[in-house]
């Protein structure tokens, strides 16, 4: 039968004629690319270490705590909702009390935690929105909605319409609907200090459901809506649409991220107003107006939801 040398030890078949395990490690203990005694990784652990070096953005910003020490997070998403595995930063960012940029069905909106008040006030700062200035909210269902806000008007029987079960149809949608605020939503959301008697008891926010794959990725994984208004250009006061531009002058503002889904189309949501005795359309925009709607026609309700109209993406 052959026979095979290590190192003046013949090894053969029989088990009893082997050297010790400690004899081998030592007199190969020289030579550790020849002969390895350990024992192999199970392949799961192969696999997170392929998922690690595919992936190291995803743990960079997994800290417990929000610095800035990174500077502006910059992510490029499919517009589509292919890979949101990118927007896991983001949203811990959010949570962590971070102010940033992300796309909608209309056009780029700042945005930050609704439960966040430091946060909004940062919010603020970065756009200049003054204290009196209303915001609008980007939620993530029906049940956002009726919670930080009174809901939709609904039939009665009466000769009212369920005005309910047709916005149902539009949304999510490029619709702006301003409903009364409920006492859910933090006062810093809507409007207050006014001194017009008329409108001094009002507090209304603008609600927004994007039809967006990547908006609605990061909603669905958040605990509240977002705060939200429009970004523009601090001086022409245009849209602005092109996520480069926006990192490259916001992120000087203390922006601490970007979510890139593209270059949008300067076509803003229509926004209806909810709070009369009929739904009017306040700003005619990427929404059709549907047959429960109808067109402003005087300036009655223009005074309390221009503000809204400014800040609604």
């Amino acid at each position: 039968m052959a026979e095979t040398k290590l190192y003046g030890y013949k090894l053969t078949p029989s088990l009893s004629s082997l050297p010790s395990l400690t004899t081998l490690r030592r007199h190969v203990a020289p030579f550790p690319s020849l002969v390895s005694f350990n024992t192999p990784k199970p392949p799961r652990l192969r696999v997170l270490s392929m998922a690690i070096k595919r992936s190291p953005k995803r743990l960079k910003y997994s800290a417990p705590r929000f610095t800035k020490e990174d500077g502006l997070l910059y992510v490029e998403a499919d517009e589509l909702g292919s890979d949101t595995w990118k927007l896991e930063p983001v949203i811990e960012l959010l949570k962590q009390g971070a102010v940033g940029v992300i796309p909608t069905d209309t056009v780029y909106a700042i945005v930050c935690d609704l439960k966040s008040n430091s946060a909004i006030e940062r919010l603020r700062r970065i756009k200049n929105i003054e204290p009196s200035k209303p915001l609008s909210i980007l939620c993530h269902s029906l049940r956002d909605i009726d919670t930080y806000t009174t809901g939709f008007p609904r039939g009665d029987g009466q000769g009212h319409a369920d005005i309910f079960r047709a916005v149902k149809h539009c949304l999510p949608g490029p619709y702006t609907f301003i409903l009364t605020a409920s006492k859910e939503l933090p006062k810093q959301c809507v409007r207050f200090g006014t001194t017009t008697a008329k409108y001094a008891s009002r507090k209304n926010v603008g609600i927004r459901m994007p039809d967006d794959a990547i908006c609605q990725a990061i909603l669905e994984k958040m605990d509240a809506p977002l705060i939200s208004t429009s970004v523009r250009s601090p001086k022409e006061n245009e849209w602005m649409i092109d996520p480069v531009v926006i990192a490259d002058i916001y992120g000087l503002e203390g922006l601490d991220f970007v979510v890139n889904g593209g270059i949008r189309v300067a076509d803003p949501s229509t926004v209806v107003d909810m709070t009369g005795s009929s739904p009017k359309i306040i700003r005619q925009g990427k929404g059709p107006k549907l047959h429960w709607m109808v067109a402003e026609d005087d300036d009655e309700s223009a005074f309390h939801v221009e503000d809204l109209i400014h800040s609604a993406t």
